[in-house]
């Protein structure tokens, strides 16, 4: 009983639907006819495993052979011998300061040289490899380029594809195509699989920026499908796969050393980011929302719910537009694309030529990660 009346309060139809609208409106019947239903929403947790597999797949056969095909190391860091003193002064800090590497040297006998090197391969160890970075990038940009060429070729004819207002004339009405279902259960899976690989994939800056992104993009979709707001659901994702793999591209560009075109790519990343986050999605998503959709569909309180994850999506997209800006002006200081989210691995030989770290710590500036979506 008390199941039933959970069940019964969670999905109630004052919250989800708007006025006049009912549960039995998208429900199934003969008459050509599709709506999607919650039930859908199993399978993207089920596909999210094979999405991971395929990535997998795709990293070890496709893009690990393509990056040693260019050069890329494959080997593992050096390994920092154990020595209680240096472990001890690490956990503390990992880049020491002078008065440390003094103290250091007198507890080990070391010179200020063989210290500094000793940190360095502790901090390796504790990065991701070239190679690594490399087939994340590559799988990101195989399906980036490839949904985004698919959801295209799915929403060219449709009506509301080139005019927003369609996504709510005729609500609840909507028809669910094949390959809009696909799309949309592709999409959701591939958001899963992201929320428990980000634990191990390369560490960002803005870890959990993304873990949020990831979470209010999964609730948009899931609340846009159990009302069948799936039209503008599909603009979501179109617009947000537009620009994500042109900056993988660059990713790569970089790990095998064409900084030419890897700056190229970054120009087009900032232009199309600019284009769809700042333009499209603003005027032709949240104010199509705001302002077009309850005239016509009505009021509701999930209306505020998908609203409000529309806006803090926009709230990031300007985050990581101030991020982007940080990326620029230091590309334009430094005449190289440079990346403020991860560092990249450190130099380590006999030859000391920076003290207390701080070359090191101008490292940290080459791109290697990407601010994604």
């Amino acid at each position: 009983m008390a199941l039933s009346s959970a069940y019964d309060i969670f999905w109630s139809e004052w919250f989800w639907l708007p006025e006049n609208v009912t549960w039995k409106d998208l429900e199934n019947k003969d008459g050509g006819l599709y709506y999607p239903q919650a039930v859908h929403l199993f399978i993207p947790l089920v596909l999210a495993v094979i999405v991971f597999a395929v990535r997998k797949s795709f990293e070890s056969l496709i893009a690990r052979p393509i990056g040693l095909y260019f050069g890329i190391k494959d080997g593992k860091p050096k390994i920092a011998p154990q020595i209680s003193a240096l472990d001890n002064s690490y956990k503390i800090k990992k880049f020491p300061t002078e008065e440390t590497i003094k103290a250091l040297e007198k507890q080990t006998d070391m010179t200020e040289r063989q210290i500094q090197r000793w940190f360095r391969m502790k901090r390796n160890q504790e990065r991701p490899s070239q190679m690594k970075r490399f087939t994340e990038a590559s799988w990101r940009f195989f399906f980036y380029f490839s949904i985004f060429v698919y959801g295209v070729a799915v929403l060219w004819d449709k009506p509301w594809f080139s005019d927003s207002i369609q996504c709510w004339v005729g609500y609840p009405k909507h028809h669910l195509s094949t390959g809009v279902f696909w799309y949309y259960m592709i999409e959701i899976s591939f958001y899963w699989s992201l929320m428990f690989s980000q634990f191990m994939d390369v560490k960002r800056k803005d870890f959990w920026e993304m873990f949020a992104h990831h979470c209010a993009t999964i609730l948009l979709l899931a609340f846009s499908w159990c009302g069948n707001f799936v039209r503008v659901g599909t603009l979501v994702l179109c617009i947000h796969d537009a620009v994500d793999y042109w900056l993988e591209a660059a990713k790569m560009a970089k790990y095998i050393k064409f900084q030419r075109l890897c700056d190229v790519l970054f120009a087009v990343f900032g232009v199309v980011w600019f284009i769809t986050r700042l333009v499209l999605y603003p005027t032709k998503i949240v104010y199509s929302t705001l302002f077009y959709a309850h005239p016509i569909v009505g009021w509701g309180p999930a209306y505020f719910v998908y609203n409000s994850l529309l806006i803090s999506l926009q709230f990031l997209h300007l985050l990581w537009t101030y991020m982007i800006g940080r990326i620029i002006w230091l590309q334009v200081k430094t005449k190289e694309v440079t990346d403020i989210r991860s560092s990249d691995e450190e130099e380590v030989s006999e030859e000391d030529t920076t003290r207390n770290g701080s070359g090191d710590h101008s490292l940290t500036n080459h791109v290697n990660n990407s601010i994604t979506k």
